[in-house]
């Protein structure tokens, strides 16, 4: 994925969560999972992971594959935003982490979504728990329409 602007809210955050939208596009489909698109961007705008759900095993989350990539040891994790089409999952039955427990144990300061998690499979409250460890959440709800359409087969 090539570089884009640096993470700074406003168009950039809109810039990366469009292609989080078209990362989730690649999701193969499922009926009891959302297709989900995750991008982890440095201060800089390179972008030091990307994935999307069941990308590389059918049990994948976008955050866990985006983040499987990156080295965790990587300072400029210190600076990055992590962009979520869909809001990190707070539990899940397949693993032992959800990504919202995930993206805690990286120093990423900052998580911004386009769609809050409807309450479908799980009642998600990723944000707030991202938010109670001192991390900054954006949600975009004006960017959650591409996201919903991806998931149309779920929401009958």
């Amino acid at each position: 994925m090539t570089p884009g602007p640096p993470p700074s809210g406003g168009d950039a955050d809109a810039h990366w969560l469009r292609r989080t939208v078209e990362l989730s596009r690649s999701c193969p489909p499922s009926a009891t999972a959302f297709s989900v698109g995750c991008v982890g961007v440095a201060g800089d705008g390179t972008v030091l992971g990307a994935g999307y759900s069941r990308r590389d095993d059918p049990l994948d989350l976008a955050a866990e594959a985006a983040l499987r990539g990156t080295d965790p040891g990587d300072p400029r994790l210190r600076g990055a935003t992590l962009y979520s089409s869909l809001e990190p999952c707070s539990s899940r039955a397949s693993r032992p982490m959800a990504c919202s427990a995930l993206i805690l144990t990286t120093p990423v300061p900052r998580v911004v979504f386009a769609w809050r998690e409807p309450a479908l499979f799980v009642d998600c409250d990723g944000a707030e728990r991202l938010r109670a460890a001192g991390r900054t959440v954006v949600e975009r709800p004006d960017l959650a329409r591409g996201v919903r359409e991806v998931n149309a087969h779920l929401l009958g």
